[in-house]
């Protein structure tokens, strides 16, 4: 049975997937067409006609909750940090409120936090591939300030930016310690607790065997050309998205799961929905 795959070509997305996409697991006799796309593109897939498994912000879970149930597995979390709002040096805004901070997209995780931790600002919407359009716009005075995620959030100070908030932070100090879980998979309901079962053990597997074979996973990570080149800045990225949370988020990732949507929903930002979750420890 063929089972497609969209992920983000970040590295902690593809250091998830490599074994599956090489070979090197069970696939429990499934075959997986992976394709890449960016975080906002990879929302509004699954808001259609998505994949089978997809990549998502987990603030976009409760639009696409009627199709999909959000594996435990797979998960991008913050502990103590998470996407950062940066200025260029010696320009940073008065204030954020009301000021034009360039986003990823009006769907993901970040934004929505960013929105709790600052108030309302002028949101504008930069594509984060290639990711340098990002200070390119911030040089260009098109916006105040950024929010980054992803590889901006390691490099920003090459780009002469400065740090002006981590959103991971405040979430951590609203939470009384919780994580931030800013992306996971998705699984398609209407493939029926029998595959669903096999798809939760075949990626389960990859994710651990990355893990297990890391120095491995990053010579084909930077053999593939990731943005992120260096490789003590790749281990460093990895580090933080891509570890024993992507394994399996635990309690606490759950329960931040849920609590970030009930913030959500009590805002009247996104629908309020019941947290489908698959697959344990």
């Amino acid at each position: 049975m063929r089972v497609t795959a969209a992920i983000s070509p970040d590295p902690d997305d593809l250091f998830m997937f490599r074994a599956l996409m090489e070979g090197l697991v069970d696939s429990r006799g499934l075959e997986f067409d992976v394709v890449t796309a960016d975080t906002d593109a990879l929302n509004r897939m699954a808001a259609g006609d998505g994949a089978d498994i997809n990549a998502i912000s987990i603030a976009h879970y409760p639009r696409v909750a009627a199709h999909y149930q959000l594996f435990r597995h797979g998960a991008s979390v913050g502990r103590g940090y998470g996407p950062a709002v940066v200025c260029l040096r010696g320009q940073a805004p008065a204030s954020l409120v009301g000021a034009r901070i360039a986003v990823p997209g009006l769907t993901t995780t970040a934004w929505m936090v960013a929105r709790m931790a600052i108030g309302e600002f002028e949101p504008v919407v930069t594509p984060i591939v290639p990711y340098a359009r990002t200070f390119e716009a911030l040089r260009s005075g098109l916006v105040d300030a950024a929010l980054l995620i992803h590889e901006g959030r390691l490099t920003f100070a090459d780009e002469g930016c400065e740090l002006l908030l981590d959103i991971g932070v405040a979430w951590q100090g609203w939470t009384g310690g919780l994580p931030l879980p800013l992306g996971g998979n998705v699984v398609r309901r209407a493939l029926g607790p029998e595959v669903i079962g096999r798809v939760d053990a075949a990626v389960r597997d990859s994710i651990a065997h990355a893990l297990h074979h890391r120095e491995e996973a990053m010579d084909w990570l930077i053999a593939r050309g990731v943005t992120l080149q260096d490789r003590a800045r790749l281990d460093r990225y990895l580090g933080m998205y891509a570890n024993a949370d992507t394994l399996d988020m635990g309690e606490d990732g759950c329960e931040a799961v849920r609590r970030l949507l009930q913030l959500g929903a009590e805002r009247g930002w996104i629908p309020s929905v019941a947290v489908d979750f698959v697959g344990g420890p």
